[in-house]
């Protein structure tokens, strides 16, 4: 499946509810999990964002779907990248056109 990495930035709303419940960010990857996604690994980073999370999803579509939902809630604000794995960029830069 293809790799996309999801830089999150929490809303003062965002921030308040993991405050008061720290577990949310593990109930939100479930959730994410059953819209078809797979969170691969998740880091809390310094910095200009708060999160950096390495997930899978089966295509754009699916991943862009679950960006705006999670997004609409009003808790965080998300920028969405396609990952591709290294190996594959320089095996695309080898191919001749």
């Amino acid at each position: 499946m293809p790799t996309y990495i999801l830089l999150s930035n929490l809303t003062d709303e965002g921030a308040g509810t993991l405050t008061r419940n720290p577990e949310r960010v593990q109930e939100v990857n479930k959730e994410v999990e059953k819209l078809g996604v797979k969170v691969r690994e998740q880091y809390a980073v310094l910095g200009p964002f708060d999160f950096v999370n390495v997930v899978e999803a089966p295509d754009n579509a699916t991943i862009a779907r679950v960006s705006a939902e999670l997004g609409a809630r009003g808790s965080v604000k998300i920028t969405t990248l396609a990952a591709i794995p290294i190996g594959e960029f320089v095996a695309s830069l080898k191919k001749k056109g």
